[in-house]
C-alpha cells in the first residue's frame, strides 16, 4: 500500500516531466516547417523518434511536415551526381530519413505513407554507388525505410513494392555494398520472398529468377572468403524459400554453390541453430523434391 502512496506521490512529478518533453516535441514538429529552425529539430526529433510512440501521427498529420522532409530529400538530389554529398548534408538528409522510418513503421500512418508513393523519392539514393561514408550512410539509412515497411509482413507492403524498381536497386546493393547495406538489402528480398506474391513475381520469368539466383551465388562466394554469420543467414532463408517454387527448385539443382553444400560454412554455423536448420532443410528440398519435364539452361553463380 505504501509503493502505492510513493507512486501516487511521485506522479505528478513525472507527469510534469512529460509534459515539459512533450512541449518541446511539440515545438520542434512546428519548427520543421521553418527552413531556418529545421535542421535543429531534425536533429532533436529524430533522437526521441524511439521513445515517442506517436511521433508518427503527429508527423502525418501536422501541417507542412512530410512536405518539409520530403523537400530535404529533394535538396540532396543535386549532389548526387556529380557525387558531392558532404558528410554534414548526409547527416541531415538522415536525419529527415530517421524521421519517414517512424511513420513507414507506425499501424495508424503506413498506408497513407504507401499510397502517397513516399519511397519512391529514396529510390535515387538506392541507386548511387560512391563508397565515401556520406553515401554509404546515405544508403544505409534509405533502406533502413524500406527495411521497416517489410518487416510489417504486410500484403499491401509487399504489393506496392513490386510495383517499383526495389528488387534490382537490392540486388546491386546486394552485390557491391558494404556487409551492413548488405545485410539489409537481403533482409529485404528475405521479406518480398517470403509473401506468396513476391515469391511468384521473382519466379515467374527465368529471367528474374536467374538475376536473383546470379546476385546470391556471387554473395555465397564472397562470404566464403570474409564470413558473417549474419548475412549469411538471410542469404541461407532466400535459398530456401526460392526452393518452394518447383521450377525454382529444378534450377537451384544445378547452381546452388558447392560451398552450401560442402563443409566451407560450418564453423559460421556452429552457433547459428536456426541458420543450420534452414540449410539443412535447403538441401533435403532439393534432394526430394521433383517435378515434370521443365526446361531451364543452366545458371552459375560466377
Amino acid at each position: 500500500m505504501r509503493e502505492g502512496i510513493m507512486s501516487a506521490q511521485e506522479s505528478p512529478t513525472a507527469l510534469q516531466q512529460q509534459s515539459v518533453d512533450r512541449e518541446k516535441i511539440y515545438m520542434w514538429v512546428i519548427e520543421l516547417a521553418n527552413i531556418e529552425t529545421r535542421e535543429n529539430a531534425l536533429l532533436e526529433l529524430s533522437k526521441k523518434r524511439e521513445v515517442v510512440p506517436d511521433l508518427a501521427p503527429m508527423l502525418w498529420n501536422s501541417f507542412g511536415t512530410i512536405a518539409a522532409l520530403l523537400q530535404e530529400i529533394i535538396n540532396i538530389y543535386p549532389a548526387i551526381n556529380p557525387a558531392t554529398l558532404t558528410a554534414h548534408q548526409s547527416n541531415r538528409v538522415c536525419n529527415a530519413l530517421a524521421l519517414l522510418q517512424c511513420v513507414a513503421s507506425h499501424s495508424e500512418t503506413r498506408s497513407a505513407f504507401l499510397a502517397a508513393h513516399i519511397p519512391l523519392y529514396l529510390y535515387p539514393f538506392l541507386h548511387t554507388v560512391s563508397k565515401t561514408r556520406p553515401f554509404e550512410y546515405l544508403r544505409l539509412t534509405s533502406l533502413g525505410v524500406i527495411g521497416a515497411l517489410v518487416k510489417t509482413d504486410e500484403q499491401e507492403v509487399i504489393t506496392f513494392l513490386l510495383t517499383t524498381e526495389i528488387i534490382p536497386l537490392c540486388l546491386r546493393i546486394m552485390e557491391s555494398g558494404s556487409e551492413l547495406s548488405k545485410t539489409v538489402a537481403t533482409f529485404i528480398l528475405q521479406k518480398i520472398l517470403l509473401d506468396d506474391s513476391g515469391l511468384s513475381y521473382i519466379c515467374q520469368t527465368y529471367d528474374r529468377f536467374s538475376h536473383v539466383a546470379m546476385i546470391l551465388g556471387k554473395m555465397v562466394l564472397s562470404l566464403a572468403k570474409e564470413p558473417s554469420a549474419r548475412l549469411l543467414k538471410h542469404v541461407v532463408r532466400c535459398y530456401l524459400r526460392l526452393s518452394d517454387n518447383a521450377r525454382a527448385c529444378v534450377a537451384l539443382r544445378q547452381c546452388l554453390p558447392d560451398q552450401l553444400r560442402d563443409a566451407t560454412f560450418v564453423m559460421c554455423l556452429q552457433e547459428d541453430k536456426s541458420t543450420k536448420h534452414w540449410l539443412a532443410q535447403l538441401l533435403k528440398n532439393l534432394e526430394t523434391r521433383s517435378v515434370g519435364p521443365v526446361v531451364i539452361a543452366p545458371l552459375s553463380p560466377q
